[in-house]
């Protein structure tokens, strides 16, 4: 009310002084209808100064308050400061909500899982970019269109049109693109919250699993059932001495067999459950190397030509062991698949970029390519037969391929039938050092032991 005695105030002076002229100028008889037109004119002139004010007030309004308020003293002045008062403050929350907007918009975006919101006549208000991906739509092109028109799936239409969301819906995409899962919760009125998954890795890490579980009880099945039968074999039979050490010999491959089987998951299992080796033990290459090219000639016993490469002072960073494990695999592997005759090279490389590559090279049957990409599978075999006949497990390369990458390097396969198959190891430049001091020492400290061992 403060602004209402003021302009009634206003009002009476102007009235009073437009009388008081009025009856000036009227004189004695027309003081009255002076008084009176004075009053009007006063009462006039305070209406279009009002009008004025109002005027400017609503053309403000009217222009899409650009700038500020017009600054007028009064009813007006104070209307017009409520009024740019309010119109700011709900600028304010318009622009915050636009910004939360924007945040939520962009928190969908980078959700791992498709959103996609549909109205209550079940078109296609916004859907993000993961979504776009699953269902093969556009966002932009798409949207209001009816979703059933653009995603067919059978279980999909039927999920939606029956209405009961308490479950997920699995099915698999067109032309071969696999397979989502989809859940909706209805929100709002009518509307619908549709979420998508992709399960194409799920379900193939499922079948590995169901198939490695599959191989391994195939391939301890078979020795044992090889065991079993020559033990009720020896139970029931009268074995002369030559069948029975016959049997016993076979037992013992089984055996061993199925050791080496055991072997291989422990450690394929250790590989998946320690922490990634450290960079700051370093390794040296060429006692490696030593090794397995002792464990190879054993193994061959003569029927291939073998050659390593010297190592020079290489040392690599990482478990020793592992590095033993991955090369030896590489290599038995290469003596086990080359016929007799054949060539088999090891060699070490130090690359241009500081990095370096251990390669088994063999003039074996060789692999075609569309085995290349499954050979670090488990179980996987190119020739089933042939690999039981030459004693292989069918777990080396993927613990040759599990060693690599926790040595922060990778395995590269190239082959083709008839050319022999050759497998790198590369490994990293930040694993990879030439150190001639420590060499040096450690086969100075290597022959010192020699000879202390070898002393009477």
């Amino acid at each position: 009310m403060g602004w209402l005695l003021p302009r009634f105030g206003a009002g009476l002076v102007a009235l009073a002084f437009g009388a008081l002229i009025g009856r000036i100028a009227g004189g004695d008889r027309g003081a009255w209808i002076g008084c009176l037109l004075g009053g009007l004119l006063g009462f006039a002139a305070i209406v279009t100064v009002d009008a004025m004010r109002g005027w400017r007030l609503l053309r403000w309004l009217r222009e899409g308050r650009q700038g500020t308020a017009p600054r007028d003293a009064g009813f007006w002045g104070e209307l017009a400061y409520r009024f740019e008062r309010s119109m700011r403050a709900l600028e304010r929350d318009a622009s915050l909500e636009r910004e939360r907007l924007a945040e939520f918009v962009s928190a969908m975006e980078a959700s791992p899982n498709g959103v996609m919101l549909l109205d209550a006549g079940d078109q296609i208000e916004w859907c993000n970019a993961r979504a776009a991906d699953h269902f093969g739509l556009d966002p932009q092109r798409d949207r209001r269109q009816r979703v059933t028109n653009l995603i067919r799936s059978p279980a999909f239409v039927a999920y939606l049109q029956r209405g009961q969301f308490d479950e997920s819906v699995s099915f698999s995409l067109p032309r071969g693109r696999g397979s989502i899962g989809v859940l909706i919760r209805p929100y709002g009125s009518d509307s619908k919250l549709v979420l998508s998954q992709d399960l194409t890795e799920r379900e193939r890490a499922d079948a590995m699993r169901r198939d490695f579980v599959a191989n391994v009880s195939h391939e301890i099945r078979t020795p044992l059932t090889v065991l079993s039968g020559f033990l009720e074999t020896m139970r029931n039979l009268p074995l002369t001495e030559a069948e029975r050490k016959r049997v016993i010999v076979l037992m013992t491959q089984q055996a061993e067999r199925m050791g080496s089987l055991v072997d291989d998951l422990l450690t394929l299992a250790r590989l998946e459950g320690s922490p990634r080796p450290g960079a700051d033990r370093w390794v040296r290459l060429a006692s490696i190397l030593a090794r397995v090219e002792t464990e190879a000639r054993a193994l061959s016993a003569g029927r291939h030509t073998i050659t390593f490469g010297s190592a020079g002072h290489a040392e690599i960073a990482g478990t020793e062991s592992e590095l033993q494990s991955a090369i030896a695999n590489l290599v038995s592997n290469a003596v086990r698949y080359t016929p007799d005759g054949g060539r088999i090279d090891v060699r070490w490389a130090q690359l241009e970029n500081g990095a370096g590559k251990v390669e088994v090279q063999d003039t074996g049957r060789g692999i075609a390519r569309e085995h290349l990409s499954r050979l670090t599978e488990r179980f996987y075999r190119v020739d089933g037969s042939r690999s039981r006949e030459s004693g292989g497990t069918g777990l080396g390369l993927a613990i040759v391929k599990h060693v690599i990458q926790r040595h922060g390097g990778e395995l590269d396969i190239a082959s083709e039938p008839g050319e022999g198959s050759t497998f790198r190891l590369v490994f990293p430049a930040a694993r990879v050092r030439m150190n001639s001091a420590g060499s040096a020492a450690s086969i100075s400290t290597e022959a010192h032991e020699a000879a202390v061992s070898s002393a009477p």
